[in-house]
Parts: C-alpha cells; sequence; structure tokens
C-alpha cells in the first residue's frame, strides 16, 4: 500500500496568512470574531457576531480573465493552493498538470451573492444581474473547478460539499486517491466565505452566539456558558503526495497522513450521535493501523454547540479515556465551516511539530455534561507526540476522523 505524506501548506485565515503570524496572535490570546454592526439591517437575526477575513483580495495579482469565475470562496482557495503549491516546490512542476495530479476539495455551499440574480428571475420574472458566470460562482463545488482551470489540472476533481467535513472530507479522499494509485499528488482542502446567510442557517436552530456585545468572550467550546456558535471563514489547501515521489524529488515533508475515517449517523440530520462518531474515530486508528494509546494529542471539532460539543467529548472518551488532551481552534477563528477540517490539519501539524499547542480560549469551567478528557485550558501546553487525530462532524451526520504522523 502506498503511504502519503503532507508537502505544502497554505492558508487564508482571519488571524493571517503564514503560522508564524498565526501563532504570535494566538499567543496573545486574540481571536478574529468581531460585533457585525453591518448586520443591523437584518430582522430576524439574533447574532451579530462574525470571524471574517479582512483585508484579503487577489484583484491585482491575477488577471480578471482568470478571476471571472471566482467569488469569494474561489478566490481564497485558489490563493491557498498557490502557496500551498509554492510551499511543496511545486509551482512550474509539470507534475501538476500532467494527469497524475487531481484535486480533492470542498465548501458548504459556493458564493451566496449570484443567488440574489436567480432569485430576481423567480420572482421578478428577470435579472438584471444574471450573467455567463453566475452559476459558476454559485454552486458548491466552486472551489475545486476554479483551482482545476487556474492551474491547469488534468487529473481527478473529487469535489466535496459536506458542510462542516468539506475540507476533511478532501483530505481524506486525496489521500484514498494516492494510497490506492489513482493520483501521485493531490490538491487538498476546503474554502468558505463569511455571509449573513450562513450565520442565519444556525441562528433558526439557536444555535449562535449572541453576546454581540463581548465578542471576544465567544465561542466558547466545551463551556458551561457557551451559547452558541460563530460563524468564520477561510480557506486551506494542502499538498499531498506519494511518500516515495516526495522523497525521491527532494521535498520537505511535513507530515505523513496515515488514517482517514469517516461514516455517517443515518439518524438526524442536526442531532450528532456519538456512538457513530465514536466508530469514525475507530476506523482512522484502524486504518491508520494504531492503538488508541499512540495517538498523543486530539483536535477536536468544539463548535460550542450544545449538543455537539457532549456528543463529540463522549466519544472521545469512548476511544481514548479521560487522559486525552483536546482543543478546539473555532474558539480563534469561529466556525469557518467548509475550511475547518483543513484549516485545523495544517495548524494542528505545525503544533505537533512544534510540540506545543494552544489552549481553548474562553473555556473557563467545563460543562459537567462532557465527557471528562484533559481540557487544554489558560496557556500553550508543551507536547511531545509522535501521532495527531483531527476530527470533524457535520450537518446531516457526516464524522471524519483524520490522524498524522510527525516526520
Amino acid at each position: 500500500m502506498r503511504r502519503v505524506v503532507v508537502t505544502g501548506f497554505g492558508g487564508v485565515t482571519a488571524l493571517g496568512q503564514d503560522w508564524p503570524s498565526i501563532r504570535a496572535r494566538m499567543d496573545r490570546g486574540e481571536t478574529a470574531v468581531r460585533t457585525m454592526a453591518e448586520w443591523e439591517r437584518f430582522d430576524g437575526i439574533n447574532t451579530r457576531l462574525a470571524a471574517p477575513v479582512l483585508d484579503f483580495s487577489i484583484e491585482d495579482r491575477y488577471p480578471r480573465k482568470k478571476t471571472r469565475t471566482m467569488g469569494p470562496v474561489s478566490r481564497m482557495a485558489v490563493y491557498a493552493t498557490e502557496r500551498a503549491l509554492a510551499d511543496a516546490g511545486l509551482t512550474d512542476d509539470p507534475v501538476v498538470k500532467g494527469g497524475r495530479t487531481g484535486i480533492a476539495y470542498g465548501s458548504s455551499f459556493g458564493s451566496p451573492a449570484p443567488v440574489l440574480a436567480f432569485a430576481e428571475l423567480m420572482k421578478e420574472g428577470r435579472s438584471k444581474t444574471l450573467n455567463a458566470t453566475s452559476y459558476i460562482q454559485m454552486m458548491s463545488h466552486t472551489a475545486a473547478v476554479n483551482i482545476g482551470l487556474f492551474f491547469g489540472v488534468t487529473g481527478r476533481i473529487i469535489t466535496t460539499s459536506s458542510a462542516c467535513t468539506s475540507g476533511s472530507q478532501g483530505i481524506g479522499y486525496a489521500y484514498e486517491a494516492i494510497r490506492f494509485g489513482k493520483a501521485d499528488v493531490m490538491i487538498a482542502g476546503g474554502a468558505d466565505e463569511l455571509d449573513v446567510t450562513e450565520s442565519a442557517v444556525f441562528d433558526t436552530l439557536f444555535a449562535t452566539s449572541t453576546r454581540n456585545d463581548r465578542p471576544h468572550s465567544s465561542p466558547r467550546p466545551y463551556d458551561r456558558d457557551r451559547d452558541g456558535l460563530v460563524i468564520g471563514e477561510g480557506a486551506c489547501t494542502l499538498i499531498l503526495e506519494e511518500r516515495e515521489r516526495a522523497i525521491a524529488r527532494g521535498a520537505r515533508i511535513h507530515a505523513e497522513l496515515v488514517g482517514f475515517g469517516s461514516n455517517s449517523d443515518g439518524n438526524h440530520v442536526t442531532q450528532p450521535q456519538a456512538e457513530t462518531m465514536e466508530i469514525a474515530l475507530r476506523l482512522a486508528l484502524e486504518d491508520a493501523g494504531l492503538a488508541p494509546e499512540a495517538i498523543g494529542f486530539v483536535n477536536g471539532h468544539g463548535t460550542a454547540t450544545e449538543w455537539g460539543d457532549i456528543a463529540e467529548t463522549k466519544a472521545t472518551n469512548a476511544v481514548f479515556g479521560e487522559r486525552m488532551p483536546i482543543h478546539s481552534l473555532k474558539s480563534y477563528f469561529g466556525h469557518t465551516l467548509g475550511a475547518c477540517g483543513a484549516l485545523e490539519a495544517w495548524l494542528g501539524i505545525e503544533m505537533m511539530r512544534e510540540g506545543r499547542f494552544v489552549p481553548t480560549v474562553n473555556l473557563d469551567a467545563v460543562d459537567e455534561r462532557c465527557a471528562p478528557l484533559d481540557y487544554v485550558t489558560g496557556a500553550a501546553r508543551p507536547l511531545d507526540t509522535e501521532y495527531l487525530m483531527s476530527n470533524n462532524f457535520a450537518f446531516g451526520g457526516i464524522n471524519t476522523s483524520l490522524v498524522f504522523r510527525r516526520v
């Protein structure tokens, strides 16, 4: 069976676009959450909190001909991919266009703005803004398609649009494509842009935080006083590569991806099930050929929603017991939806390599209904581990787990 390594990273986050910048802000306890004054005009939406990426633009970087099919989600994804390919040393490598490089990339939706053109057509019988690129920008697989077009990728494209597991499924399916010989290199990850409609989805379920006058006190994953999630945005691309190929070309290897598990609750669209979450974690361990004791840290999903946090921690405890250190990076970036699985994998690998894991911000008192685990709070935790597990769970009961090995 072929082995799969990570040779490139590239990300766009609300706390920066490179690990040193992000780490410095995390060490200061900073989060990207702010009050969105521009949302005051929306009646019926209770939350005013979000974690936007500020001052991001590629208008002067790429020609209009290249960007006309891109909404913000695609622009972030393409830029993250450009950085990842450069980090991997593959920017001008013929392998990218040679048919043995593929894409596995996801978002929970495309860009919402072009939807208005179709709504206008349906409601008014005409549309002044509908054009030839409206659908391309709004379709759920717009990020994957635009990455392929921009970089001339001719291998297989796997499009993952599974809400909060879009990015982690993209990485997992890319890993399987290389492992089973269908590709040598895969561009993997996820992206999502911030829009009030995404917050509205969770607001209607009473799952958003309404600490609107205290933006830096929310979200509060696993905390007794949490009141819901905060939506963020961003993009992250990992370059996965067949190990022997990477070694032969002298690539810098960031980590090895050794296990992937994914399954479905098969029960309820919005009520997570600890039992099937647990199975997903065990599937990843089985795929990696590891016992639970081998994992030294869990990068949790930690959305700060009541039943999500409870179910996730029960599943984690069932596999690892009380000893497992865990944190949630959503406390810094908010819930970036389709991007979170890739962003959290990237930053988790960086922390594993440094032997130091940041705490969950705003976790002051663990909810007694959450299962007992070693919740990292207060300050960064020095920790030497060879294996990291990164977990994500999505609407519809979709569960994913990735296991990375330090190189």
